[in-house]
């Protein structure tokens, strides 16, 4: 889910403001008194929940790469070092490791990671099954991105706001948090040209965007969207891979917003209409493009060394050769030379050793 991952984790925030583990105005500082720098500038010690769930900390730049390449995995404590430039409250920066805090906040006061504190309270209840969430090295869930949900989830997670928070004629989340979760909260226009047409710069709610059009949404990298439009009555859950997400943006404003007629004299359709499109969608498919059994360029890459600049990973070379069953992936580096098999018009599984991000070793599968 990528980003979109932002808006589950403010959603576990709403929970636990109703059931008192926390407030909005609590200072994030205070909960790790044990990782504060021995300085604490004011802007810092002013930064409280709300301010980490508008994106408002004060930080002008994305905290999260620091946290990430800290040598002792301690991510809690780099982002309470860095410094805090701005008033809390008072600038927009786009800063994941905000929801990162948030995650690590909430296994602080209630001593379950985010995802288990999300289970028993939002994802059953909406039959989400089977949710993964990536972690840090010391085992807190990321917060900002690495949801693993379905697509039928996203529409579930966005029907549940806009019914108010209630689900099966239970509340799950309050009207409250709904609306101040779903609000605008702070400004993030920054006043270049076409800001007013743009979806990400209408304002920014508690880790939920604000939309043209009334609406509101959480969204991830490469458009994964959960598109909520209280006015059409309507959710649009939406996953893809696509580098140009207002283009999808625009496609709900331009195709679907118009379709959506709130007008109440609008004919009911008849039942065997009712019918025909109920069997048009059930038989509704999309064919991909068919791979083909071989490309021109396997003859150019075939066995050809690429050497790597330096890199977190400390890959040293790859190449790949092609042969008419598989075709072998070589990885150079500190851990000597490993093959990777791939399959050609199959799956086929690789287990190979790698470092992530954060230099930590980790056994990734290849299929």
């Amino acid at each position: 889910m990528f980003s979109l991952s932002k808006s589950f984790t403010s959603t576990a925030i709403g929970l636990a403001v109703a059931e008192g583990l926390l407030s909005l105005e609590d200072k994030a500082v205070a909960f790790f008194p044990d990782d504060a720098p021995a300085d604490i500038s004011p802007n810092l010690a002013q930064m409280n929940i709300s301010h980490l769930l508008m994106m408002g900390t004060g930080h002008t730049e994305d905290t999260m790469p620091p946290m990430m390449s800290r040598e002792d995995s301690n991510w809690v404590r780099a982002f309470l070092k860095l410094p805090v430039d701005k008033t809390p409250g008072t600038h927009f920066l786009y800063n994941t490791g905000a929801s990162y805090m948030l995650s690590a906040i909430l296994q602080k006061v209630s001593g379950l990671t985010l995802l288990e504190y999300l289970e028993p309270r939002l994802f059953v209840p909406l039959g989400i099954q089977h949710p993964t969430w990536g972690s840090c090295p010391r085992g807190i869930n990321l917060g900002g991105f690495g949801l693993s949900i379905t697509t039928e989830d996203i529409a579930a997670f966005g029907q549940l706001y806009l019914q108010q928070g209630v689900w099966n004629n239970r509340q799950l989340l309050t009207p409250e948090w709904i609306s101040a979760a779903t609000s605008k909260q702070i400004s993030n226009d920054d006043g270049s040209p076409g800001a007013a047409s743009s979806d990400w710069s209408q304002g920014y709610g508690y880790q939920f965007w604000q939309c043209q059009h009334g609406g509101f949404r959480g969204d991830g990298a490469f458009g994964q969207l959960c598109i909520v439009m209280p006015e059409q009555d309507a959710v649009v859950a939406i996953t893809s891979g696509s580098s140009d997400m207002q283009r999808i943006m625009n496609g709900v404003w331009e195709h679907l917003l118009p379709a959506m007629s709130t007008e109440s004299s609008v004919a009911p359709t008849s039942s065997a209409a009712n019918a025909e499109l109920a069997l048009l969608l059930d038989r509704l498919s999309f064919q991909p493009e068919r791979q083909k059994e071989a490309s021109v360029l396997e003859a150019f890459l075939n066995g050809k060394v690429f050497r790597m600049d330096d890199n977190p990973q400390q890959l040293e070379a790859v190449s790949v050769s092609f042969n008419t069953t598989e075709a072998l992936l070589m990885l150079q580096g500190m851990y000597g030379k490993q093959i990777i098999k791939l399959g050609r018009g199959k799956w086929v599984e690789s287990l190979a050793q790698i470092l992530d991000s954060t230099k930590n070793l980790i056994s990734s599968s290849f299929t």
